[in-house]
């Protein structure tokens, strides 16, 4: 009696993109070694259901393909993408694809990936925050189908319909070649649910590069939570209408052995909203409980999305009556500590401060109280920041962005008071619209967004907003500015990690 054959998936870690102006600077992010976090969820998850899920990363090779040019800032970028060629593939390896795409600034590479995997009549699902924006975009790509869950729960359906099998589950979340979204069916998952990969998966999903330091590599990475408890107007997160859904610190600490036993020496936790837990009765004990449990292992923590710092606060960051806005001492040794060889080796802190909206923004701290815990995260050891400043605000002019840098160099003069040796790099990043937020929509709206290609609008570091009194190259020129606060050992990390030439 014959068995029948497991389906096989491939899915695909698309290449890095370059922007390469005349001078051969690139002006994207490029990191190509980085931790492929999303990629060892699905391996894991779709491994367990039953597929032969297998990783496909275009980002390993060395090639430099052009696929077009773009104007920006008065001079001409080339479009590169980087890796493997997207055409060396054979769309009839597996049986069906699976793309993820979660930045605008990729879209273009990931819709050649999905016109040549669909070119011999392969199924190509696609998932991802860029796809559940645009899901018209992938179908006309060529998609056979566009998860909008986001949680894992649609994975397992979705696959075994387009393969010509009965879904195990009813359809949920999903939208297919008629365009039309179906809608959610029974509960998402959330990350207590999703399978623990195996030594295997997690191997192949290491990283080989972490912002530019070369110290604890390989870099293995976990997501504790996904959702939020906020509600901020530039932040696509609340339209997955996931609420806040963590691990509990017996799981998370099971992910974090994974990755410790395939060889990783430091770890990414890129939830964001880690601290969210802290609202939920035994929340603050959790996280204390989280963190001793990876100093136990002996392993490093590494924070690159920023935490909520309002929530490190004895208030906690509820916003009821006047909440009390002192440093938590405890939990930040707990979060930020760092003796030499365990807990926290780098941070990325979180400086977004509103220039107007400000109830859009209720999870930012005022200045002083905001400079106050900095510093006492400065007073554990950690001996890496990264200091992440939004600029391009619709009200934003010299005046503002000079009050800013004199602010940012007077708590940085403050923190190497108190740590001399601290690496120290401020990351002064343009306003870049996510599609289907309520910033992106009010910035079409005013007529400020200057842009419609997504390889500048979805950049970082190729400002597409002009301000009610400075236009987008004025603010990429603060972009350079602010770039110069900073410790010598930061900004070499930061530009080689952000900036190079071709």
């Amino acid at each position: 009696m014959s068995q029948l054959k497991t389906p096989t998936v491939g899915l695909v870690e698309l290449p890095e993109l370059g922007l390469f102006d005349s001078e051969g600077k690139n002006w994207a992010s490029v990191r190509k070694g980085s931790a492929l976090i999303s990629k060892q969820v699905l391996l894991a998850d779709l491994q367990a259901k039953g597929f032969d899920a297998q990783l496909v990363n275009l980002k390993s090779g060395n090639d430099e393909v052009e696929y077009g040019k773009v104007i920006w800032g008065g001079d001409e970028l080339t479009k590169v993408y980087l890796g493997n060629r997207i055409t060396d593939l054979d769309p009839q390896a597996y049986d069906v694809w699976g793309v993820t795409n979660n930045f605008s600034q990729h879209r273009e590479v990931a819709a050649m990936t999905i016109q040549h995997l669909a070119s011999q009549g392969s199924p190509v699902v696609i998932g991802g925050s860029d796809a559940f924006a645009e899901p018209h975009f992938y179908l006309k790509a060529g998609a056979t189908a566009v998860v909008l869950d986001q949680s894992g729960a649609a994975n397992g359906p979705i696959l075994d319909y387009v393969l010509g099998n009965t879904p195990r589950e009813e359809l949920s979340e999903v939208m297919l070649a008629d365009g039309k979204p179906l809608p959610r069916r029974g509960r998402p998952f959330g990350p207590e649910l999703w399978a623990l990969p195996e030594p295997a998966v997690v191997k192949q999903c290491l990283g080989t590069e972490y912002w530019g330091f070369d110290t604890l590599l390989p870099i293995g990475s976990v997501s504790t939570d996904i959702g939020c408890d906020r509600q901020c107007d530039f932040c696509q997160t609340p339209q997955y209408r996931l609420g806040y859904r963590a691990m509990s610190p017996a799981r998370a600490l099971q992910w974090f052995a994974a990755q410790k036993d395939a060889g990783a020496g430091a770890v990414i936790n890129s939830a964001d909203q880690f601290l969210a837990r802290i609202l939920k009765p035994g929340g603050r004990a959790d996280i204390l409980q989280i963190m001793k449990g990876i100093r136990e292992l002996g392993i490093a923590i590494l924070w690159p999305n920023g935490l909520e710092l309002k929530k490190v606060t004895l208030g906690r960051g509820i916003n009821r009556g006047t909440p009390d806005l002192t440093p938590d001492e405890e939990l930040i040794t707990a979060l930020w500590g760092w003796d030499g060889k365990v807990g926290c080796f780098h941070a990325y802190i979180p400086a977004e401060r509103p220039v107007f909206g400000r109830e859009n923004y209720k999870k930012l701290l005022p200045w002083q109280e905001h400079c106050e815990v900095v510093k006492a995260i400065v007073r554990t050891g950690v001996p890496n920041l990264t200091y992440g400043v939004i600029i391009g605000f619709a009200d934003e002019n010299e005046e503002s962005l000079l009050r800013l840098e004199e602010a940012i160099l007077t708590l940085y003069t403050d923190l190497l008071a108190i740590n001399p040796s601290l690496r120290f790099q401020v990351s002064p990043c343009a306003i870049f619209p996510i599609p289907g937020t309520p910033q992106w929509t009010e910035l079409h709206q005013s007529g400020l967004l200057q842009f419609e290609d997504p390889s500048i609008f979805g950049g970082l570091w190729t400002p597409s907003v002009n301000t009610r009194y400075l236009n987008y190259q004025r603010i990429a020129e603060w972009q350079i500015r602010l770039l110069q606060i900073g410790s010598v050992e930061g900004q070499t990390h930061f530009l080689d990690t952000h900036f190079s030439k071709r």
